[in-house]
């Protein structure tokens, strides 16, 4: 019996690839079909996402890149652009979680460091592969936020006001190409998951009771498969 694989023949790009729901997704999408670009920093993490992807018989490239690197990312859109002439999906995991602390009081090289990972990196990697995800045949592009983007929380503020510039950098570039193409934008709040970051903002909490990342990264290709309209927001519970 043949094994349904319904991204196949379709290359992926996903950011923050080494780890949690990245990790997870990369996997996934692998395994339904799907070429995956894996880009985080730490390549023996990338390495190790990738030798689980080819032990079940799947399809991946290694991209080892910081995305706050001058360049870095204009860079990696030139390699890929010469090797394949599309990109049917991006996924924009990577994220960087500042401390949590009130506002006067937070941190400007972490504040910035939010900022760049995720805010000025989005529009970098939009700018940059615009080209192959538009000569795409259903070109998809999915970012992951948080609820604190869309509703403050205390002591969330740095974290939040990136995701909330986030969220409007994707809405905006769906608009805009909406009209244009078959190519569609989907934002998805992965809700509490059992991730290294989640750790870190609930030190107290028991991981157990928390869904794993396979669950986020399981709707994710149900997504992806399906049709969704552009400017598609959903939380996955």
């Amino acid at each position: 019996m043949t094994q349904t694989k319904p991204l196949e023949g379709r290359t992926a790009l996903i950011t923050g690839a080494s780890r949690g729901i990245g990790a997870a997704s990369a996997k996934a999408l692998a395994a339904a079909g799907a070429h995956v670009i894996l880009v985080a920093r730490r390549v023996k993490d990338l390495e190790t996402v990738e030798d689980a992807i080819h032990a079940e018989g799947g399809s991946s490239t290694i991209a080892p890149l910081d995305l706050t690197e001058p360049d870095a990312i204009t860079r990696l859109a030139s390699a890929i652009a010469g090797r394949w002439d599309t990109l049917d999906i991006l996924m924009i995991s990577a994220a960087y979680l500042p401390e949590l602390t009130p506002l006067p009081q937070i941190e400007p090289k972490e504040f910035q460091k939010a900022m760049m990972t995720n805010v000025i990196a989005t529009q970098a990697l939009l700018a940059a592969f615009d080209p192959l995800l538009r000569r795409a045949k259903a070109g998809r592009i999915i970012g992951l936020t948080s609820s604190v983007g869309a509703d403050p929380r205390p002591f969330w503020g740095a974290y939040g006001s990136s995701k909330a510039a986030f969220d409007n950098l994707l809405e905006t570039y769906a608009a805009e190409v909406e009209k244009l193409g078959p190519l569609r934008v989907a934002i998805v709040d992965p809700g509490a998951t059992r991730t290294a970051m989640r750790e870190r903002a609930y030190p107290g909490e028991d991981p157990q009771k928390i869904k794993p990342p396979e669950r986020v990264a399981e709707r994710i290709v149900e997504l992806l498969v399906e049709d969704f309209p552009t400017r598609h927001r959903e939380r996955v519970d």
